[in-house]
């Protein structure tokens, strides 16, 4: 009865468009059942929905499984007699990997769709690399091991983030990736504690050999890597299956918009400033060694990382609710003056030869801060400047040179620590993060 009335009435202007549009939409949801299923997945429900939960969780799993392996590798090495210049070389190229990784997993997606399908693959080589360092009597399997695991990783990452940015509305992005940052920070806060009280626990074991108990919580993490992979399958829900066999690797990459290139190359720039944040716990550990002793300063040092962990889980999700009310690129900028200003007050405690712990602590809390905004809003930012269908791709640029710019920033700024000084190191690694930053300014006023 109401649809004649309302026709009758014909409203001119802004009224009639808006009468034609929900007449039309109604009509077609009508009459054709798959255009209003359609209709009903182009609406995202609320943000914090099933697939964003779900993300969130598997992402928790994940840390776990491998950020305690990070945790007792070091001292798996020694005991099985590896040096430890060997890790860093492990680490490097695991890294390396994982970075390319990211770009060509991006554009495979693109390309066949099924991202899903991969993201599962990615979740389910972490185990697998665990299993492989577990069995590990020398430095081969332990290297195949880590790079498995970081090949997971990189082909799971742009995927997962893009599946995450279609399940949400564009007003929503900061808070849901706040969320799923902070719950992934969850996993690399419990990680590390839990894997140093099993490790405790195991100790206390009888053993053939001293490299069993770190086997046994190596063999233990594999548990949460597995039920990551069952909790992405049963909760997470691709919204976007297309394909694009026409796709160009090469040819992709040239077209994508000059404002997005413009934004990696900021990225990039700040990036190679963007020191590990292991030199930062070493540099703690160098303070405050004259006053505490190497070991209890390297304890000291490792609580005052769960603490910046934990900065970044409680701030994740207010910094992306701030962000989508002031601006996703606003507020990256505020998180990259805060990266700089980590660098700078760490070179200043290095002249200054700062040995208390809370001085330190607010160091790490800044540390905390600035990780929070750059890790949920760098992936928000990039879906605002590229198309749907290059999402995942563009994601994988975005890791990689987010990736290449890291390894190089600390084999800089640990060179040149051990070359000159930690002051000229980390104030280099200020200069470069400021650098970014004023690109990054300047790239969004073109």
């Amino acid at each position: 009865m109401w649809l004649p009335t309302l026709a009758q009435r014909a409203p001119s202007g802004r009224l009639r468009r808006r009468r034609d549009q929900v007449m039309d939409r109604f009509e077609g949801e009508l009459f054709d059942p798959g255009r209003r299923e359609e209709s009903m997945q182009e609406r995202p429900a609320g943000w914090l929905n099933r697939t964003v939960a779900g993300a969130g969780l598997t992402s928790a799993l994940g840390d776990f499984c491998y950020e305690t392996t990070s945790v007792i590798l070091p001292g798996f090495l020694a005991v099985l007699g590896i040096p430890a210049a060997v890790l860093g070389i492990i680490e490097g190229i695991a890294d390396a990997v994982a970075a390319f990784t990211k770009m060509l997993s991006g554009y495979i997606a693109d390309k066949v769709g099924h991202r899903k399908l991969l993201v599962l693959v990615g979740y389910a080589l972490t185990p697998v690399g665990q299993g492989l360092i577990a069995l590990a009597a020398g430095w081969p399997l332990l290297m195949l091991g880590r790079i498995v695991s970081w090949f997971g990783k990189g082909l799971r990452g742009p995927l997962r983030d893009a599946i995450v940015i279609q399940a949400v509305s564009p007003e929503t992005r900061g808070r849901a990736f706040g969320f799923h940052r902070a719950a992934d920070t969850v996993g690399a806060v419990a990680g590390p504690l839990l894997g140093v009280a099993l490790l405790g626990w195991a100790q206390a074991l009888p053993w053939d050999s001293p490299a069993g108990p770190f086997r046994l919580v190596l063999w233990l993490s594999v548990i949460p890597g597995a039920m990551a992979v069952v909790a992405f399958l049963a909760l997470v829900r691709d919204p976007e299956h297309s394909t694009n066999p026409a796709m160009k690797f090469f040819g992709t990459l040239r077209a994508l918009p000059a404002r997005f290139k413009r934004y990696l190359a900021a990225v990039g720039i700040f990036g190679v400033g963007d020191f590990s944040h292991s030199l930062l716990i070493l540099a703690a550990t160098t303070l405050l060694t004259p006053r505490l002793g190497v070991v209890k300063a390297a304890q000291v040092a490792g609580l005052l990382y769960v603490w910046r962990n934990v900065v970044q889980v409680v701030i994740s999700y207010p910094i992306g609710y701030l962000a989508d009310r002031a601006g996703h690129a606003r507020v990256l900028i505020a998180g990259y003056v805060l990266g700089a200003l980590t660098a700078m007050l760490t070179a200043l405690a290095f002249w200054l030869q700062v040995d208390s712990v809370p001085q330190l602590a607010g160091i790490f809390f800044i540390a905390g801060l600035y990780i929070a905004v750059q890790e949920a809003l760098e992936s928000t930012v990039t879906a605002e400047m590229v198309d749907t269908d290059t999402l995942a791709l563009s994601y994988g640029a975005l890791g990689t040179v987010n990736g290449v710019a890291k390894f190089v920033s600390s084999a800089t700024v640990g060179t040149v620590w051990t070359a000159l000084s930690p002051v000229v190191g980390f104030a280099l690694a200020a200069v470069l993060m400021a650098a970014g930053t004023w690109a990054l300014i300047s790239g969004g006023r073109r």
